[in-house]
Protein backbone atom coordinates (compact mmCIF):
# COMPACT_ATOMS: atom_id res chain seq x y z
CA UNK A 1 0.00 0.00 0.00
CA UNK A 2 1.67 3.38 -0.81
CA UNK A 3 -0.40 7.01 -0.38
CA UNK A 4 -3.59 7.08 -2.44
CA UNK A 5 -5.45 10.47 -2.97
CA UNK A 6 -8.97 10.88 -4.70
CA UNK A 7 -11.12 13.67 -5.13
CA UNK A 8 -15.02 14.83 -6.10
CA UNK A 9 -17.71 17.72 -6.15
CA UNK A 10 -20.79 18.89 -5.12
CA UNK A 11 -23.81 18.05 -7.08
CA UNK A 12 -26.95 19.90 -7.79
CA UNK A 13 -30.14 18.54 -8.64
CA UNK A 14 -31.64 21.01 -11.20
CA UNK A 15 -34.83 19.01 -11.63
CA UNK A 16 -36.06 15.43 -11.26
CA UNK A 17 -35.64 14.50 -8.08
CA UNK A 18 -37.79 11.81 -6.36
CA UNK A 19 -39.30 10.72 -10.06
CA UNK A 20 -35.80 9.73 -10.86
CA UNK A 21 -36.18 6.53 -8.27
CA UNK A 22 -38.82 5.68 -10.18
CA UNK A 23 -38.04 5.35 -13.71
CA UNK A 24 -38.64 9.25 -14.53
CA UNK A 25 -35.34 11.34 -16.11
CA UNK A 26 -33.28 13.71 -13.66
CA UNK A 27 -30.73 16.47 -14.31
CA UNK A 28 -27.31 16.99 -12.24
CA UNK A 29 -24.52 19.14 -12.02
CA UNK A 30 -21.13 18.61 -10.80
CA UNK A 31 -20.54 21.95 -8.91
CA UNK A 32 -16.41 21.89 -8.41
CA UNK A 33 -16.28 24.86 -6.77
CA UNK A 34 -17.62 22.99 -3.86
CA UNK A 35 -15.19 19.87 -3.41
CA UNK A 36 -14.40 16.92 -1.43
CA UNK A 37 -10.69 15.01 -0.71
CA UNK A 38 -9.82 11.75 0.81
CA UNK A 39 -6.11 10.96 1.12
CA UNK A 40 -4.71 7.25 2.94
CA UNK A 41 -1.31 6.72 4.03
CA UNK A 42 -0.35 3.23 5.17
CA UNK A 43 0.25 2.63 9.27
CA UNK A 44 2.97 0.12 9.85
CA UNK A 45 1.47 -0.59 13.55
CA UNK A 46 -1.58 -1.75 11.72
CA UNK A 47 -4.05 0.92 13.10
CA UNK A 48 -7.32 1.71 10.79
CA UNK A 49 -8.06 5.43 12.03
CA UNK A 50 -9.87 8.42 10.17
CA UNK A 51 -10.15 12.07 10.71
CA UNK A 52 -12.61 14.14 8.97
CA UNK A 53 -15.52 16.95 9.89
CA UNK A 54 -18.10 14.45 10.66
CA UNK A 55 -15.96 11.50 12.36
CA UNK A 56 -12.64 10.98 13.74
CA UNK A 57 -11.19 8.18 15.16
CA UNK A 58 -11.03 4.13 14.68
CA UNK A 59 -12.96 2.64 11.75
CA UNK A 60 -14.97 -0.05 13.92
CA UNK A 61 -15.74 3.14 15.78
CA UNK A 62 -17.53 4.60 12.90
CA UNK A 63 -19.88 1.53 12.79
CA UNK A 64 -22.24 3.36 15.09
CA UNK A 65 -22.06 6.48 13.60
CA UNK A 66 -23.14 8.46 10.42
CA UNK A 67 -19.98 7.11 9.33
CA UNK A 68 -21.10 3.55 8.91
CA UNK A 69 -21.94 3.45 5.33
CA UNK A 70 -18.27 4.85 4.56
CA UNK A 71 -16.94 2.18 7.27
CA UNK A 72 -18.55 -0.41 5.51
CA UNK A 73 -17.39 0.67 1.90
CA UNK A 74 -13.61 0.92 3.49
CA UNK A 75 -13.36 -2.81 5.20
CA UNK A 76 -15.18 -4.07 1.76
CA UNK A 77 -12.37 -2.15 -0.34
CA UNK A 78 -9.47 -3.85 2.30
CA UNK A 79 -11.30 -7.00 1.58
CA UNK A 80 -11.31 -6.97 -1.94
CA UNK A 81 -7.27 -6.05 -1.91
CA UNK A 82 -6.77 -8.59 0.37
CA UNK A 83 -5.58 -6.28 2.79
CA UNK A 84 -8.34 -6.77 6.24
CA UNK A 85 -5.82 -5.99 8.39
CA UNK A 86 -3.45 -3.25 6.75
CA UNK A 87 -3.21 -0.66 8.91
CA UNK A 88 -3.99 2.96 7.33
CA UNK A 89 -4.93 6.91 8.13
CA UNK A 90 -7.67 8.51 6.02
CA UNK A 91 -8.24 12.04 5.88
CA UNK A 92 -11.01 13.65 4.26
CA UNK A 93 -11.21 17.23 3.74
CA UNK A 94 -14.81 18.43 2.33
CA UNK A 95 -16.10 21.95 1.70
CA UNK A 96 -19.71 20.26 1.31
CA UNK A 97 -21.80 20.68 3.67
CA UNK A 98 -23.72 17.21 5.14
CA UNK A 99 -27.32 16.37 5.11
CA UNK A 100 -27.86 19.06 2.58
CA UNK A 101 -28.64 17.49 -0.78
CA UNK A 102 -25.52 18.34 -2.29
CA UNK A 103 -24.67 14.91 -2.33
CA UNK A 104 -21.84 14.70 0.62
CA UNK A 105 -22.06 10.66 1.27
CA UNK A 106 -21.60 9.83 -2.48
CA UNK A 107 -19.02 12.44 -3.02
CA UNK A 108 -17.04 11.15 -0.11
CA UNK A 109 -17.68 7.41 -1.51
CA UNK A 110 -16.38 8.49 -4.35
CA UNK A 111 -13.22 9.76 -3.62
CA UNK A 112 -12.41 7.44 -0.72
CA UNK A 113 -12.85 4.58 -3.74
CA UNK A 114 -10.36 6.73 -5.60
CA UNK A 115 -7.95 6.97 -2.64
CA UNK A 116 -7.76 3.32 -2.11
CA UNK A 117 -7.34 2.30 -5.77
CA UNK A 118 -4.66 4.51 -5.58
CA UNK A 119 -2.95 3.62 -2.83
CA UNK A 120 -3.00 -0.14 -4.14
CA UNK A 121 -1.72 0.99 -7.55
CA UNK A 122 -5.04 -0.07 -9.30
CA UNK A 123 -6.74 1.29 -12.39
CA UNK A 124 -10.48 2.45 -11.80
CA UNK A 125 -12.67 2.00 -14.74
CA UNK A 126 -16.35 4.51 -13.83
CA UNK A 127 -18.69 2.08 -13.54
CA UNK A 128 -16.92 0.34 -10.91
CA UNK A 129 -16.18 3.26 -9.06
CA UNK A 130 -19.76 3.58 -9.28
CA UNK A 131 -20.40 -0.40 -8.05
CA UNK A 132 -18.24 0.83 -5.15
CA UNK A 133 -19.91 3.78 -4.12
CA UNK A 134 -23.33 1.93 -4.24
CA UNK A 135 -22.15 -0.05 -1.23
CA UNK A 136 -22.39 2.85 1.08
CA UNK A 137 -24.81 4.69 -0.57
CA UNK A 138 -27.48 1.52 -0.41
CA UNK A 139 -26.63 1.48 3.19
CA UNK A 140 -27.21 5.22 4.15
CA UNK A 141 -30.43 5.50 1.73
CA UNK A 142 -31.48 2.28 1.19
CA UNK A 143 -32.89 2.66 -2.02
CA UNK A 144 -30.33 5.43 -3.74
CA UNK A 145 -31.00 6.19 -7.58
CA UNK A 146 -27.33 6.45 -8.02
CA UNK A 147 -27.58 9.96 -9.11
CA UNK A 148 -25.40 11.67 -6.60
CA UNK A 149 -22.59 9.42 -7.31
CA UNK A 150 -22.79 9.32 -10.89
CA UNK A 151 -22.59 13.33 -10.69
CA UNK A 152 -19.86 14.05 -8.07
CA UNK A 153 -17.53 11.56 -9.85
CA UNK A 154 -18.47 13.71 -12.79
CA UNK A 155 -16.84 16.16 -15.02
CA UNK A 156 -19.41 17.52 -16.75
CA UNK A 157 -23.67 17.76 -16.23
CA UNK A 158 -25.76 14.53 -16.22
CA UNK A 159 -28.30 13.87 -17.42
CA UNK A 160 -29.60 10.24 -15.84
CA UNK A 161 -32.12 7.72 -15.93
CA UNK A 162 -32.12 4.87 -13.30
CA UNK A 163 -30.25 1.65 -14.80
CA UNK A 164 -28.82 3.59 -17.88
CA UNK A 165 -25.67 4.96 -18.05
CA UNK A 166 -25.44 8.90 -17.11
CA UNK A 167 -24.95 10.81 -20.54
CA UNK A 168 -23.40 14.45 -20.39
CA UNK A 169 -25.34 17.55 -21.90
CA UNK A 170 -25.22 20.67 -22.55
CA UNK A 171 -25.83 23.54 -20.02
CA UNK A 172 -27.07 27.36 -20.20
CA UNK A 173 -24.31 30.07 -21.57
CA UNK A 174 -25.81 32.93 -19.12
CA UNK A 175 -27.10 32.76 -16.02
CA UNK A 176 -26.50 32.15 -12.42
CA UNK A 177 -27.66 29.22 -10.43
CA UNK A 178 -28.02 29.72 -6.53
CA UNK A 179 -27.45 27.23 -3.97
CA UNK A 180 -28.54 28.72 -0.61
CA UNK A 181 -28.48 26.16 2.64
CA UNK A 182 -31.76 26.24 5.21
CA UNK A 183 -28.97 25.33 7.47
CA UNK A 184 -31.62 22.20 8.73
CA UNK A 185 -30.35 19.16 7.97
CA UNK A 186 -32.05 17.50 5.11
CA UNK A 187 -34.02 13.92 5.43
CA UNK A 188 -33.45 11.71 2.64
CA UNK A 189 -34.27 8.33 3.89
CA UNK A 190 -37.39 9.28 5.18
CA UNK A 191 -37.85 11.56 2.32
CA UNK A 192 -37.80 8.53 -0.01
CA UNK A 193 -39.70 6.50 2.34
CA UNK A 194 -42.50 8.94 2.10
CA UNK A 195 -42.46 9.27 -1.17
CA UNK A 196 -42.75 5.51 -1.33
CA UNK A 197 -45.89 5.17 1.35
CA UNK A 198 -47.91 7.81 -0.93
CA UNK A 199 -47.53 6.28 -4.04
CA UNK A 200 -48.83 2.96 -2.71
CA UNK A 201 -51.57 4.67 -0.42
CA UNK A 202 -52.95 6.62 -3.23
CA UNK A 203 -51.17 5.95 -6.54
CA UNK A 204 -54.02 7.92 -8.47
CA UNK A 205 -52.88 10.76 -6.51
CA UNK A 206 -49.40 10.88 -7.08
CA UNK A 207 -48.31 8.92 -9.90
CA UNK A 208 -49.27 11.94 -11.76
CA UNK A 209 -46.92 14.16 -10.18
CA UNK A 210 -43.93 11.43 -10.60
CA UNK A 211 -45.28 11.88 -14.81
CA UNK A 212 -45.53 15.48 -14.39
CA UNK A 213 -41.32 15.38 -13.04
CA UNK A 214 -39.94 13.18 -15.73
CA UNK A 215 -42.51 15.29 -18.37
CA UNK A 216 -40.85 18.75 -16.73
CA UNK A 217 -37.25 17.33 -17.27
CA UNK A 218 -37.86 16.70 -20.80
CA UNK A 219 -38.91 19.99 -21.75
CA UNK A 220 -36.16 21.20 -19.37
CA UNK A 221 -33.26 19.54 -21.38
CA UNK A 222 -34.91 21.64 -24.54
CA UNK A 223 -34.07 24.66 -22.51
CA UNK A 224 -30.83 24.05 -21.79
CA UNK A 225 -30.06 23.27 -25.20
CA UNK A 226 -31.62 26.20 -26.59
CA UNK A 227 -30.18 28.30 -23.82
CA UNK A 228 -33.12 29.96 -22.85
CA UNK A 229 -33.19 30.25 -18.95
CA UNK A 230 -36.19 32.18 -18.47
CA UNK A 231 -38.38 29.34 -19.22
CA UNK A 232 -36.03 26.84 -17.57
CA UNK A 233 -37.01 29.10 -14.15
CA UNK A 234 -40.33 28.21 -14.91
CA UNK A 235 -39.78 24.89 -14.89
CA UNK A 236 -37.95 25.29 -11.59
CA UNK A 237 -41.78 26.34 -10.53
CA UNK A 238 -43.51 23.31 -11.92
CA UNK A 239 -41.29 21.08 -10.13
CA UNK A 240 -41.39 22.75 -7.00
CA UNK A 241 -44.78 22.34 -6.71
CA UNK A 242 -44.88 18.90 -7.58
CA UNK A 243 -42.45 18.46 -5.18
CA UNK A 244 -44.48 19.94 -2.40
CA UNK A 245 -47.48 18.31 -3.26
CA UNK A 246 -45.11 14.84 -2.59
CA UNK A 247 -45.08 16.24 0.74
CA UNK A 248 -40.76 16.53 0.46
CA UNK A 249 -40.51 20.71 0.74
CA UNK A 250 -40.45 22.33 4.10
CA UNK A 251 -41.21 25.96 5.28
CA UNK A 252 -37.68 26.45 5.92
CA UNK A 253 -37.08 25.85 2.25
CA UNK A 254 -40.12 27.48 0.81
CA UNK A 255 -39.22 30.78 2.84
CA UNK A 256 -36.25 30.62 1.42
CA UNK A 257 -38.02 29.64 -2.30
CA UNK A 258 -39.95 32.62 -1.88
CA UNK A 259 -37.45 35.16 -0.92
CA UNK A 260 -36.04 34.33 -4.10
CA UNK A 261 -38.89 34.23 -6.52
CA UNK A 262 -39.28 37.83 -4.89
CA UNK A 263 -36.18 38.73 -5.53
CA UNK A 264 -36.41 38.44 -9.15
CA UNK A 265 -35.31 35.15 -9.43
CA UNK A 266 -36.54 33.44 -12.42
CA UNK A 267 -37.68 30.07 -10.92
CA UNK A 268 -36.78 28.54 -7.56
CA UNK A 269 -36.97 25.16 -5.86
CA UNK A 270 -35.61 22.53 -3.52
CA UNK A 271 -32.69 20.64 -4.22
CA UNK A 272 -32.17 16.92 -3.41
CA UNK A 273 -34.44 14.86 -1.14
CA UNK A 274 -36.17 18.22 0.70
CA UNK A 275 -37.31 18.24 4.40
CA UNK A 276 -34.12 20.33 4.51
CA UNK A 277 -31.70 21.04 3.28
CA UNK A 278 -31.28 23.33 0.27
CA UNK A 279 -32.59 25.28 -2.38
CA UNK A 280 -31.67 26.60 -6.40
CA UNK A 281 -33.05 29.79 -8.06
CA UNK A 282 -31.75 30.71 -11.55
CA UNK A 283 -31.26 34.37 -11.98
CA UNK A 284 -30.11 36.92 -14.68
CA UNK A 285 -25.99 37.89 -13.65
CA UNK A 286 -26.63 41.27 -13.07
CA UNK A 287 -29.73 39.92 -10.74
CA UNK A 288 -27.70 37.64 -8.68
CA UNK A 289 -26.32 39.85 -6.09
CA UNK A 290 -29.12 40.77 -5.12
CA UNK A 291 -31.11 37.72 -4.68
CA UNK A 292 -27.94 36.85 -2.90
CA UNK A 293 -28.17 39.50 -0.28
CA UNK A 294 -31.90 38.62 0.09
CA UNK A 295 -30.99 34.81 1.06
CA UNK A 296 -28.87 35.85 3.52
CA UNK A 297 -30.60 38.75 5.32
CA UNK A 298 -33.44 35.70 5.37
CA UNK A 299 -31.43 33.79 7.34
CA UNK A 300 -29.76 31.24 5.00
CA UNK A 301 -26.97 29.39 6.35
CA UNK A 302 -24.95 29.73 3.24
CA UNK A 303 -25.09 30.99 -0.29
CA UNK A 304 -23.07 29.92 -3.25
CA UNK A 305 -22.93 31.11 -7.18
CA UNK A 306 -22.75 28.93 -9.82
CA UNK A 307 -21.77 31.25 -13.23
CA UNK A 308 -22.83 29.17 -16.07
CA UNK A 309 -20.94 31.77 -18.45
CA UNK A 310 -17.28 30.93 -16.80
CA UNK A 311 -18.21 27.47 -17.28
Amino acid sequence: MEIGTGKSYAKIILLGEHAVVYGEPAIALPVKSVGLSARVTPQPDGRQTVTSSFFTGNLNAGQLTNFAGIAMLIRRLLIFFNAKNQGFHLTITSALPSERGMGSSAATAVAVVRAFYDAFQTSLSHDTLLNWAAVSEKALHGNPSGLDAATASAERPQWFVRGKAPRSIMMPRNGVLLIADTGVAGQTKIAVGAVADRLKQDPKMYRPLIKDIGDTVRQAALALAQDDIITLGQLFNRDQADLSALGVSSPDLDRLINVAIDNGAYGAKLTGSGMGGCMIALAASDQAVAITTALKAANAAKVWEYHFESK
